[in-house]
């Protein structure tokens, strides 16, 4: 994979690495760079006003320049000195693996560029949404952690598998959106799907909750007071529409709480109402509260139904410390605990997120079961026995051994051997000649081999993924759909040659262009285009050229009648041209 790395980007998992992709600053466009000029200097002439402090030194001390597009490599250097990095992506990414790389301090970050038709908002993620929102506020030393300590506790949180199926709905959605000539049919079917899919989600697992607090505060965030708010998030800061629209009446302000985690959110629409949290550290005592609702924390039968619905790789820990991580398929209870867990398939054993030697998947290919709880009619349990303790009970190297645990479970064999943990707690038993039975249910024989029996009283925490990365084969990611990529026409071709003259003539380049003939095959060529006209007439106020700026203003107006919904943008571009240079003066 051909990208620059850092002392940060090194320590990335592979698994990671396998979802980066190179940059290819080379393809974009003249438009594209004028579309990022133009929302980039919109955004900051209003967001100065509007958005939080952090917003404006950020964009200084993460290097994102107004008028050009940020090179990766170019920020990558400078991110390091606040600790980030910054990689590509080709559009949405899993949700588990967006948030590992926060975990990670990576700013995950999508190059496309939205297309000049939707300047003003798109559902796609797109370098302005990435590049000029979220890595400015990570300037914010109290923000920068919030984001780092959401993306370790985010990855942990368990989804569903109606959680995929939204996440490639909305991926499609997202590409379909930002591909030229897209029918209009297309995107409606598509927008009805993920409507009737956020419909029909049922119980919302821990990853769709954790979504909406990251919606609601890293994408759609305000700060500060509820009758005057600031903006944070970058959902806002990189929408020229929204980020206006946010700030009226029309949108209900509502102090932050963990309740904005059963807040839905649809990505098509303009959001109705948004949260306002008081400062940056309190954004992290929510998080707290939240990860406190979590299986990660909470273990328990739940958590261990929580893994069981996902059908994804996850990891129990026990209360010794063993942890085990496979796909879980079925749990025994009784009095509202579970008793016995079962996993199917490659399944790993690990104590402190390290592999135990002898308990790969190589040793636990075919699944993993093992009893939890307590001895039947024993008040203390196995993991806090001391060796006398052990010796008593008979739980000892050599000895045949029938134990039976509350709840029903029984295992009857030969111990060969015990592991323990670093505390000399005992976490692991290895039995031969054993036979494993629930309620007259045989769930172990002695043909199958040697069984080894995990030593824990509770299920202490459940979560997503596997407690050691090195146990499994993460590298299995398959991008189904990618963004499109048509082949431009001669026309398309001949108006981003006309885009680059301009833009090389505004920074010295080339000041032997003929703006007047480049407008006039603009309007002849182009007459829907917009954007180029407000860039000429930004030449033309400079040159200070009455006569070219009325011609460009006359040609605009037409464009303004002839196509409304563009309007707004163009008065925006002119006011702001005529606001600086009048500044200048």
């Amino acid at each position: 994979m051909s990208y620059e790395s850092n002392p940060i980007l090194d320590k990335l998992p592979k698994h990671l690495k396998q979802f980066i992709k190179p940059q290819h600053y080379e393809a974009y466009s003249p438009i594209d760079q004028a579309v990022w000029r133009y929302v980039m200097r919109k955004n900051v002439d209003y967001l100065s006003r509007v958005a939080h402090s952090s917003y404006v030194d950020g964009l200084k001390k993460t290097g994102i320049s107004i008028d050009h597009i940020p090179n990766m490599y170019g920020m990558n250097r400078i991110l390091k000195e606040i600790g980030w990095a910054a990689v590509a992506v080709d559009g949405f990414i899993p949700p588990s693996a967006f948030m590992e790389f926060q975990a990670y301090n990576v700013l995950v970050i999508a190059s496309d560029i939205r297309q000049l038709e939707n300047i003003e908002y798109t559902p796609a993620p797109d370098i302005i949404h990435e590049g000029a929102g979220h890595a400015p506020i990570i300037a914010n030393p109290e923000y920068a952690e919030y984001l780092r300590r959401f993306g370790e506790i985010g990855c942990k949180a368990i989804s569903s598998a109606k959680d995929y199926e939204l996440y490639h709905a909305v991926r499609h959605l997202s590409i379909i959106k930002e591909a030229a000539g897209t029918p209009q049919e297309e995107i409606d079917e598509a927008e009805k799907q993920i409507e009737h899919l956020q419909n029909n989600m049922g119980t919302p697992s821990e990853m769709a909750l954790i979504r909406n607090l990251h919606w609601w505060t890293v994408e759609y965030g305000l700060i500060g007071t509820v009758d005057n708010p600031k903006i944070y998030g970058a959902g806002l800061l990189s929408s020229i529409g929204e980020s206006a629209w946010c700030m009226t009446d029309q949108v209900k302000k509502i102090p932050y709480s963990i309740e904005a985690a059963h807040t839905e959110f649809d990505i098509t629409k303009p959001q109705p109402q948004l949260f306002v949290t008081p400062d940056f550290a309190f954004l992290s005592q929510v998080l707290e509260d939240f990860a406190n609702t979590m299986a990660l924390r909470k273990g328990g039968l739940s958590g261990v139904q929580k893994l069981i619905d996902s059908k994804e790789l996850g990891t129990i820990e026990l209360s010794t410390g063993l942890q085990i991580s496979g796909n879980f398929d079925k749990v025994m209870e009784h009095e509202g605990k579970p008793i016995y867990i079962q996993t199917k398939g490659a399944t790993a054993l690990a104590y402190r997120e390290k592999e135990l030697v002898g308990h790969s998947i190589a040793q636990h290919a075919d699944g993993f079961g093992t009893p939890i709880g307590k001895l039947k009619g024993i008040n203390i349990a196995i993991e806090d026995m001391g060796p006398r303790d052990l010796k008593a009970y008979k739980i000892y190297e050599g000895e045949q051994v029938t134990l039976e645990f509350e709840g029903g479970v029984t295992v009857k064999g030969n111990i060969i051997t015990g592991t323990r943990n670093l505390r000399g707690k005992i976490i692991l038993i290895t039995f031969e000649d054993c036979t494993v039975t629930y309620n007259g249910e045989v769930l172990f024989q002695p043909d199958w081999g040697l069984y080894n029996m995990a030593v824990g009283q509770d299920v202490v925490s459940a979560f997503n993924g596997p407690a050691d990365l090195a146990s499994f084969d993460l590298i299995t990611h398959e991008i189904t759909e990618t963004t499109i990529k048509h082949q431009k026409s001669a026309e398309r071709v001949q108006l981003e040659q006309y885009y680059l003259q301009i833009r090389e003539f505004r920074e010295g380049k080339n000041t032997t262009t003929s703006r007047n003939k480049v407008f006039k095959a603009l309007k002849e060529n182009y007459p829907t285009d917009w954007l180029l006209s407000v860039e000429l007439y930004e030449l033309a106020v400079k040159g200070n050229d009455e006569s070219f700026q009325q011609e460009i203003l006359d040609h605009l107006e037409t464009i303004k009648q002839n196509n409304p919904k563009v309007g707004h943008l163009i008065d925006d571009g002119i006011q702001l041209i005529d606001h600086s240079f009048s500044q200048v003066k």
